[in-house]
């Protein structure tokens, strides 16, 4: 099992930044990719960023050049810091993982609010 929180959300105006964190806890040595999903009111969660545990890192067509994802292997943790926002990257932001074995854990979400 693995457990992951987030924290670092809240309310920014537009072109503001915010940094997201989540530190897993649990079977921490099982875990594989680390990533960030978001969804906002109405709408499916969508991919956001990922990072694997060797740190290499892809990020949506839609956050590209704006957010950043970071990884800190021995504190097991993963930033999101989130440059340049807009009203539209307003969402409920999740933390994921994968581990070896195939599986796949979420956190419970953080808020995310972009005014204009």
């Amino acid at each position: 099992q693995v457990q992951l929180v987030e924290s670092g959300g809240g309310l920014v105006q537009a072109g503001g930044s915010l940094r997201l964190s989540c530190t897993a806890s649990g079977i921490i040595f099982s875990i594989n990719d680390m990533g960030w999903y978001r969804q906002a009111p109405g709408k499916e969660r969508e991919w956001v960023a990922t990072i694997t545990r060797g740190g290499s890192t892809n990020y949506a067509d839609s956050v590209k050049g704006r957010f950043t994802i970071s990884r800190v292997n021995a504190k097991n943790t993963i930033d999101l810091q989130m440059n340049s926002l807009k009203p539209e990257d307003t969402a409920v932001y999740f933390c994921t993982c994968s581990t070896i074995r195939g599986r796949s854990y979420w956190g419970q979400g953080t808020q995310v609010t972009v005014s204009s």
